[in-house]
């Protein structure tokens, strides 16, 4: 595969007061029913799942199995060398039609390897190719602006030779792997799954792509700029595209439109998608096309996409232990602070699941690093998960993405805790554009 040689595509915008930003659930009305008041870990039943995912889970692959995906009775053969592991699978993949695709029985050959593929082979397929499709180095995509573990598809894409076939390829690999229940070795940003989904984007979902962006857009939304003469924007953006600047209006005359109190919701929501499509909606396309040429999208859209992120980037066991060590305070609490200890008391009664959930809601993402809990990465490089002490108790807990802290209010009792808790992680949304 070529590498990009062109000059690089880069977008900048006006950036304006800073505001920490913090996902705020919306609702926070109680839960119904007065939790057991002598008890430390409420005993009555959680709150159910708005979607059980576990159920939804089995439920898909057993559609997958009834509807004959990957269950033959022709093979999907692919003979790999490990020397041009990417163009040998791009070419077996890419030459492969849709019937293949979608029923073919999976086997990976190993060139010179004798063996049968009873599931190792392929296994280790999608883990190495993975690390290497989806490695920035390629030019195909690139870490998000946050961290240097969750990946994106990068502007700069455009300029790598055939790279509509690439995406459509990178497509592919990740509807085989749906389909044969096949981990991946890379993590992908929450805008990528939407994307995946053909799901609306929200201004939210900017925190774990650009978190100083994110922040100048949340300060228009949160604050009355009246007339919008003191910050003289126009539906209009800046972009400097091989060396020469060049305006891009987000609608037609927008150079000509002020941004003002009554159109600012308008202004917010084309920033954000021309933000998340700048220079790659097309590679995106391509993507979506490949995956769906895979399995049926309407198999697929049961999922959200934390689900789908759970789905590709696997459910890991989640070490507790690990967890608590590495995890810092604020504001007053303490390892032995009586809410901390309720806390931890809650996470051991929570599901795996539930775990998962939590990690996503305070650090944008499933993924926990190899090395475990200590090398957990934030904005600025490695930062602890944090639990710091704010709010009333009446509050719902709120999380900062980009800094992997969990704003917890000094809830009186376990209970309170355990509702709160389960409530803001398992039944709510972050901030969309209001």
């Amino acid at each position: 595969m070529g590498f990009f040689s062109k000059a690089a595509y880069i977008i900048f915008a006006v950036l304006f007061e800073q505001e920490i930003m913090s996902y705020v659930p919306v609702d926070e009305r109680s839960p119904q029913g007065s939790p057991t008041p002598n008890s430390r870990i409420p005993q009555r039943a959680p709150p159910p799942f708005r979607r059980d995912f576990e159920a939804k889970l089995r439920a898909f692959y057993r559609k997958l199995e009834s509807k004959g995906y990957g269950q033959g009775p022709h093979k999907l053969k692919l003979h790999i060398r490990r020397s041009h592991l990417l163009e040998d699978a791009f070419r077996r993949i890419m030459s492969a039609n849709k019937k293949d695709l979608q029923r073919g029985r999976l086997a990976v050959l190993w060139d010179t390897e004798e063996g049968l593929d009873y599931g190792g082979p392929s296994r280790e397929f999608f883990f190495l190719l993975s690390r290497e499709l989806f490695n920035p180095y390629y030019g195909l995509f690139e870490y998000s602006a946050n961290d240097t573990y969750t990946v994106q598809v990068s502007p700069l894409s455009a300029f790598v030779d055939n790279c509509h076939d690439w995406f459509r390829f990178s497509g592919r690999v990740l509807g085989l792997a749906l389909v044969h229940q096949y981990l991946l070795d890379a993590f992908f940003t929450r805008p990528f799954y939407k994307a995946l989904l053909r799901l609306p984007v929200a201004l939210s979902d900017l925190e774990s792509l650009d978190n100083e962006f994110h922040q100048s857009l949340q300060w228009i939304r949160d604050n009355d700029i009246g007339s919008g003469a003191a910050l003289g924007l126009t539906f209009c953006v800046t972009e400097e595209l091989l060396g020469r600047v060049v305006e891009r209006e987000l609608k037609p005359g927008g150079k000509n439109i002020t941004v003002n109190e009554k159109n600012k919701k308008e202004y917010l929501e084309r920033m954000v998608k021309w933000r998340l499509e700048r220079g790659v909606q097309e590679q995106t396309e391509s993507l979506v096309r490949g995956f769906y040429e895979v399995v049926d999208s309407r198999l697929v859209s049961v999922f959200d996409a934390r689900e789908l992120e759970l789905v590709i980037a696997g459910t890991a066991e989640i070490d507790i232990n690990d967890w608590r060590m590495n995890t810092e305070y604020r504001s007053g609490y303490h390892d032995n602070h009586q809410v901390i200890i309720w806390f931890w008391q809650v996470i051991e009664k929570f599901t795996n699941e539930q775990r998962l959930r939590l990690l996503q809601f305070v650090t944008g993402t499933s993924s926990i690093p190899y090395e475990g809990f200590s090398a957990l990465r934030g904005s600025t490089g490695p930062r602890r998960f944090c639990v710091e002490k704010w709010g009333k108790p009446n509050a719902l807990p709120r999380a900062h993405t980009c800094f992997n802290r969990l704003d917890l209010p000094p809830y009186p009792t376990a209970e309170i805790l355990y509702e709160k808790l389960t409530l803001a992680v398992e039944e709510t949304n972050t901030f969309g554009i209001e």
